[in-house]
């Protein structure tokens, strides 16, 4: 008897727009439409039917049309992130139950202990499959936890698509992309709604830079994008963000201070600018379209999608229909309280009729008793209009157990032709601003200036 499941290869050949609907990568396009006949699986695709699949896929366009395939078919989907170490990789393949392991040229670590292997690639051959019994796939994504060993966190299509809303296709072009991964949250949304409105979207691709990934968004006509605040800050720094001529931008995955609002805003006025709150465990939580920092207080409550908020204890927390289902394995930590509300951990602020997020309740800096947020110092440096990013953190102290530094990374922009900029000046301006608006224990100890800041390929600061 046929599952009532809808997976999205169902919806692909339910549309009638998908063929002039490309996933693009930087060096093969496909078009949607052409998964409804043709496999990137070499027609090995009835070899997964109620497996538990890994899908490692160096590149994105590959992974794409795995998920895209796989859907309905593999009992289990686990989204291989790139950059996991083959430790991480053994312990995902141990708690997923793994089969089978979807794999391309450009995924490199040792999995020989799992002998299905079947390579995927942007070459699609004829598909000999019946769907007709279909299955309700668990997708599951993995994020970090304090062990070091990654969390995988259960979902199903449902939760994961329960704050799209499919709109009508219009006239007007609308072509989608993201820096973000598609295995990390924030860039299967993104993903997930270019196939849901049956849009193009493109895609960055292993080993390419971000001038390149920039100038080819920009020739492919890129309408809608998405990263997070750190992604939009390297993208600023160079000039190639002109090539970029976005009618949306949306952020998410880091506290979104007002200083990038403000820049990118310079940079593109003409784009609705969004910024979002989501993680992998809660869900999209909620949307800021007023193009300031933090959000609304009347947005604690019941909002959209049945989703409601609450502030405890500092920390925000989440109930949702998009919320993950449970953690896989022997993770003592519970997903959500009694009540149904996931903990994000995210420590927000109400000052006035707005609430602001003030940093990560595990990421806090101990200055002799006394807590820091680095996110709410890089919030108050960022404002200096010198100052591209910036990165808080701990240093070791006799006295205080821990005092606050700061590296830096200045705009290229007052670089002076003999590649120096008088950053004596420039750091008092930063303290003073700090010493303006911070506790006295907050205000960093020292500046460094650096040309560049480690940014990890969830797109986030690398803070450890």
């Amino acid at each position: 008897m046929r599952n009532n499941y809808v997976s999205l290869w169902d919806r692909l050949r339910a549309g009638d727009n998908f063929s002039r609907c490309f996933l693009r990568s930087g060096y093969a396009t496909v078009a949607l439409g052409d998964l409804v006949w043709g496999s990137s699986l070499n027609t090995e695709l009835g070899n997964l039917r109620g497996t538990s699949v890994l899908v490692v896929a160096g590149d994105q366009l590959n992974a794409a049309m795995a998920l895209i395939e796989l859907d309905g078919i593999a009992r289990r989907l686990i989204l291989c992130p790139p950059g996991l170490g083959s430790e991480h990789i053994n312990y995902v393949l141990a708690t997923g139950g793994v089969n089978a392991i979807v794999c391309d040229e450009a995924f490199e670590t040792n999995t020989d202990n799992v002998t299905c292997r079947i390579a995927c690639g942007p070459v699609l051959k004829v598909a000999d499959l019946d769907r007709r019994a279909s299955c309700q796939t668990e997708w599951v994504l993995l994020t970090s936890g304090t062990t070091g060993m990654p969390k995988l966190v259960l979902h199903d299509l449902s939760s994961l698509t329960a704050a799209i809303e499919p709109k009508n296709r219009s006239t007007d072009p609308v072509v989608w992309s993201t820096f973000y991964d598609i295995r990390r949250y924030g860039g299967l949304q993104i993903f997930l709604r270019a196939v849901l409105e049956a849009r193009s979207l493109v895609l960055t691709s292993v080993r390419e830079s971000l001038d390149e990934f920039l100038m080819r968004a920009g020739a492919t006509g890129v309408t809608n994008i998405s990263g997070t605040p750190s992604h939009w800050r390297r993208a600023l720094m160079g000039p190639l963000a002109q090539r970029l001529a976005p009618q949306y931008i949306r952020l998410s995955g880091e506290l979104v201070d007002q200083a990038i609002l403000d820049n990118l805003r310079a940079v593109y006025p003409q784009a609705t600018i969004v910024h979002a709150f989501a993680s992998t465990e809660a869900g999209v939580a909620f949307e800021v379209h007023d193009g300031l920092a933090g959000f609304p207080a009347s947005l604690i409550g019941i909002q959209n999608f049945e989703i409601e908020m609450k502030v405890e204890d500092g920390s925000l927390r989440i109930r949702s229909p998009g919320a993950a289902f449970r953690y896989l394995g022997t993770s003592d930590e519970a997903l959500a309280d009694p009540d149904g509300f996931v903990d994000t951990r995210d420590i927000v602020e109400l000052r006035g009729d707005r609430y602001y997020f003030v940093g990560r309740r595990d990421g806090v800096i101990n200055v002799g008793g006394l807590k820091v947020h680095p996110e709410e110092v890089e919030a108050v440096i960022n404002r200096h209009p010198s100052v591209r990013m910036s990165l808080v953190k701990a240093r070791r102290n006799p006295i205080t157990g821990a005092l606050v530094v700061a590296d830096v990374v200045a705009q290229a922009a007052l670089v002076e032709p003999d590649g120096t900029i008088d950053l004596a000046v420039l750091r008092s301006e930063i303290l003073e601003a700090c010493r303006q608006a911070l506790a006295p224990y907050k205000v960093p100890a020292a500046i460094r200036f650096v040309s560049s800041l480690e940014v990890a390929s969830s797109g986030k600061l690398v803070r450890h």
